[in-house]
């Protein structure tokens, strides 16, 4: 298994330089670039190629610290990709319940037809909700100190491993939701633009 943070020359933490990261991927990809190989042999051209790919994939995995969070889970836990994982953390209970009573003004909407009154309360909860998949997303982003001082101390940093992997299946399942009302309201692309890149 490939580590993207030694790609980089990094240790295992969540605090990243943002700018000293792109600086060492442009070295890295013109260093590695397959351009700058053709004069080199097939083998040769194909390891560039395949190292190319790999400071591609580093560099995406790295520059964005919530993907840098679900990256070093599955890094931590010996697997190439987040889907990779035996056991998928479970929704919180209260947070199920909760969205039990979205999912029935979802379907009194689809029931009933989109009513202006229908439509403002299904907004409302998008807004809701995506408010506080921003908030978790920043919460989580801002445990990545606690990460780090963990890694110094050479500290047990499973129970931190899981709380990330708690927060990062809600923040998902909320996603989810938000998604699904805003297929309700007929405004999916909107509320997508708008919540990706959160």
């Amino acid at each position: 298994m490939n580590d993207y943070f030694a790609v980089f020359g990094l240790p295992r933490k969540l605090t990243v330089d943002a700018d000293a990261l792109q600086r060492r991927f442009y070295e890295l990809s013109r260093k590695h670039h397959p351009d700058f190989h053709h004069t080199a042999s097939p083998d040769e051209q194909a390891a560039a190629l395949e190292r190319s790919a790999l400071v591609n994939r580093a560099y995406r995995a790295l520059r964005d610290p919530l993907a840098r969070v679900e990256y070093l889970i599955a890094l931590e836990e010996g697997r190439e990709t987040k889907e990779g994982a035996e056991v998928k953390p479970k929704v919180p209970m209260q947070l199920l319940e909760e969205m039990l009573e979205v999912q029935e003004a979802l379907q009194e909407a689809k029931g009933s037809g989109l009513e202006p009154v229908s439509a403002a309360r299904l907004r409302a909860e998008r807004q809701r909700l995506g408010d506080r998949q921003q908030a978790l997303a920043a919460e989580i982003i801002a445990r990545g100190a606690d990460w780090d001082l963990q890694v110094d101390r050479g500290a047990d940093r499973r129970p931190l491993l899981d709380w990330f992997k708690h927060a990062l299946a809600t923040r998902a399942y909320l996603r989810t939701v938000i998604e699904d009302l805003g297929q309700a309201l007929g405004e999916e692309q909107e509320a997508h633009a708008s919540h990706r890149r959160h």
